[in-house]
């Protein structure tokens, strides 16, 4: 029996290759995929090399044969294995996980719609000296004081106020790299902008563009993978995922909205896009180009280290001014809406403009509990409280998806007087209609973009992202006056008519055990304060709060970015978190509470011995996670901790190695690099 044979590994924790002989029909390739008997089942696998010979001590004989090859076209090349097996090593996965959260999933490809209305295309505005000198510096300076060579790329960041004109640098720089022959991957943080995003740049680059999300079918995905992979769309739009987008000839990433968490993965690997990035980039020897009015933490360090190339744009070019900011309390407040709040609701009615409404909260009341005895109603899989969601009559969580019907009265002491406290975006909704009757509101968050199967055949995701793309082209229309939602509100969107926002409790995440509460706080209210009057002066923010005095939600509302970053960065520093340090987590679950305990406590013990003598690494915890059960699996966690990374990620390669000798079976272990949540 003789070769070609091919090597193929799987979506699935084992850092190893298999070999398979070639299929019947001769198909298999090095970058395609196969179907392939895998133990005792067939599994798609991930060909990634050629050989004439089976590995050494294996008998051709025994070699099984692949069964189908998947993909009549390659999807994948050399230098896409060799950034899965990069991050395979730096984020303790195996490679064929790491390909498996590259490469789209789809069986078939299918042309998606590309249509996105009648628009004209785009006229191109004259630019401010501002914007030329940042649009000079990305296509023609060297990026950073400190490198620009070998394989640290030429990095910028355009840190300027919402509504500043960053969107149309990028859009230049993109066209002065296709000018030149070279790709383009524009990234935005959520789906909600994926849209608005894609019609502009199709506006301008037509059909040389392309666009990637998780809110397609798998087989459009793959249809337009392919498409990019040709060199048919060298301008690639989408969310994190869209990193990996296989562009020839790459010449520039945009990260915009480069301080959003959700450029972070939740799942294995958990790898984060602008660490991607800046592989991509230094491999490829192109430019990366990150933008935001609130930069991350890490961001603004590098900046003032002078290893980013910092770019201002310091006003706004449409015609509008900033906003006045005004911190409101809720202390005597009955409901939701302060007299303030709803003064300016009203009055922007009558100037004929718009209102948007935030809370980073979704449902209608978020904690039950009980006067007389003190008990709380939560997730009997999750050490969560239960949301109570009006709409559908149901105590939810929204961790596992476990609901049960709301108490009538206490369950332990009988008390009429057990209820529902906080407030969501449900209860929100309501208070607007009661108190506004006459006006046009409209909801967007998790609940009312709807996950359910369209009558269509759409998938959910495909038609929650339909329903957001109606609701925003509705309010951007004139059509809606009060856009009342959670975070997908607040980020990057342009609306021309909103005069005034409303950020209904600002304190929502300020009390997470997390060192990024305050981080993630101030971002979302000068993100969301950024919406309101972009093309007109004499615009307002309402910022209610139970601590106005707070220094947080001063500097929030004074949009003063530095001052925050100032007191943040010495806090961080003294305490020796990041951006002063590098973070590996591991937390360990299991359905049973003593294996988990025991497990971190055995993993700790190996940490401790591996760092006994190393001064410049230490360990925190172990400890139970913040949320210490999700869906009947009790978490707990410990964190290694360094200045550097090249000191505390062979150790945790080490310990890694070390445990997993002595594993309990009956436990997970994940391992998060450079978290971002440490719930």
């Amino acid at each position: 029996m003789e070769g070609p044979f091919f090597d193929l590994v799987f979506d699935n924790p084992l850092e190893q290759s298999f070999t398979y002989q070639i299929d019947d029909k001769a198909q298999a390739a090095a970058g395609k995929r196969a179907m392939v008997p895998f133990g005792r089942r067939d599994c798609l696998g991930y060909i990634t090399a050629e050989r004439k010979n089976p590995p050494d001590g294996i008998k051709a004989e025994s070699v099984k044969k692949i069964r189908r090859v998947v993909d009549s076209e390659l999807l994948f090349g050399d230098k896409d294995i060799e950034l899965a097996r990069w991050m395979a090593d730096f984020y303790f996965c195996s490679t064929g996980q790491a390909l498996a959260a590259m490469i789209p999933s789809g069986r078939k490809a299918v042309i998606p719609d590309l249509s996105y209305g009648d628009e004209e295309a785009q006229e191109t505005l004259s630019i401010s000296d501002e914007q030329a000198a940042a649009l000079h510096e990305i296509t023609i300076g060297n990026g950073n004081q400190k490198h620009g060579i070998g394989s640290q790329p030429s990095m910028f960041y355009l840190y300027g106020i919402t509504g500043s004109g960053k969107t149309e640098v990028f859009l230049r720089a993109a066209q002065h790299m296709l000018n030149e022959g070279k790709s383009v991957i524009y990234l935005v943080p959520e789906i909600s902008l994926t849209h608005q995003t894609a019609k502009m740049i199709t506006s301008r680059f037509g059909s040389l563009a392309a666009t990637i999300h998780s809110g397609m079918s798998p087989s459009s995905r793959l249809a337009q993978w392919i498409r990019i992979r040709k060199g048919e769309a060298p301008v690639v739009i989408g969310p994190r995922s869209a990193v990996f987008a296989p562009v020839p000839n790459l010449g520039l990433i945009i990260i915009d909205e480069e301080h959003d968490g959700s450029y972070k993965s939740g799942n294995t690997p958990r790898y984060h896009t602008r660490q991607i990035a800046f592989k991509r980039c230094g491999s490829e020897g192109a430019r990366l180009v990150m933008g935001s009015a609130t930069p991350s933490a890490e961001a603004w360090k590098l900046m003032t280290d002078g290893n980013i190339k910092r770019l201002d744009l310091s006003r706004r070019l449409s015609g509008g001014g900033m906003p006045e900011i005004k911190p409101v309390s809720l202390a005597k407040t009955d409901g939701c809406l302060t007299k303030e709040l709803k003064e300016e609701i009203r009055l922007t009615a009558q100037m004929g403009k718009q209102t948007i409404l935030f809370l980073n909260r979704r449902g209608f009341a978020y904690f039950y509990q009980c006067p007389e005895c003190g008990w709380e109603l939560t997730c009997k899989r999750c050490s969560v409280s239960l949301t109570w969601h009006k709409s559908r009559d149901r105590c939810m969580c929204h961790y596992c998806g476990y609901y049960e019907a709301p108490p009538s009265a206490c369950p332990k002491c009988g008390c009429l007087e057990a209820g529902f406290r906080g407030f969501g975006t449900e209860m929100i909704e309501d208070e607007v209609r009661r108190t506004f009757p006459d006006l046009n509101i409209r909801r967007v968050d998790a609940d009312t973009a709807s996950k359910k199967t369209g009558l269509s055949g759409n998938t959910g995701e495909e038609k929650a992202v339909k329903n957001l793309e109606e609701t925003l082209s509705l309010f951007k229309t004139g059509v809606i006056d009060i856009l009342l939602g959670t975070q997908m509100v607040a980020k990057g969107l342009n609306f021309p008519g909103v005069r005034l926002v409303g950020v209904i409790f600002a304190d929502t995440g300020l009390h997470l055990p997390d060192f990024r509460a305050a981080e993630r706080t101030f971002s979302l209210i000068v993100q969301v304060a950024g919406r309101a009057g972009r093309y007109f002066p004499g615009s307002r923010v309402i910022v209610q709060t139970l601590r106005p005095e707070d220094p947080l939600i001063t500097r929030s509302c004074a949009l003063d970015v530095t001052g925050f970053f100032n007191a943040e960065l010495k806090q961080r520093k003294a305490l020796g978190f990041p951006p002063f340090s590098r973070l590996i987590r591991f937390t360990v679950r299991s359905k049973e509470e003593s294996r988990a305990s025991s497990s971190i406590n055995h993993l700790a013990s190996i940490a401790l011995s591996l760092i006994k003598n190393k001064s410049n690494i230490d360990m925190l915890g172990p400890a139970e996670c913040p949320i210490g059960m999700i869906n009947n699996n009790f978490r707990r966690h410990l964190i290694i901790r360094s200045p550097s990374m090249n000191a505390v990620h062979p150790v945790a390669q080490e310990l890694l190695s070390q445990y997993e000798k002595g594993k309990d079976a009956k436990t997970y272990l994940e391992v998060d690099v450079d978290p971002v949540s440490m719930l």
